[in-house]
């Protein structure tokens, strides 16, 4: 398993289609993907879990992955999360 901070870069925070977006990004891996943000943790691959954590830019959250393309799947939701123009 992989832990990772990680700051919310994207200028509208995560809003609706940038959550779709996200999730979408999450969905492409094996592994299973959890976001974690005020003791509160939700599956990065539901769109409900992710729209009830109402995060912003600049805000920071907790993402663990665990299985066979862990590595990948947090380098490419980090990449995601740093991408302000999303």
């Amino acid at each position: 398993m992989i832990t990772k901070n990680m700051k919310i870069e994207i200028q509208t925070g995560l809003e609706a289609r940038p959550i779709a977006m996200f999730v979408q990004v999450a969905s492409q891996f094996e592994s299973s993907i959890y976001v974690e943000h005020n003791n509160k943790r939700v599956n990065a691959k539901s769109i409900m879990g992710m729209m009830t954590l109402g995060l912003s830019v600049g805000e920071e959250l907790i993402v663990s992955a665990e299985g066979t393309d862990e590595e990948n799947a947090i380098l490419e939701i980090e990449k995601f999360l740093g991408n302000a123009e999303v």
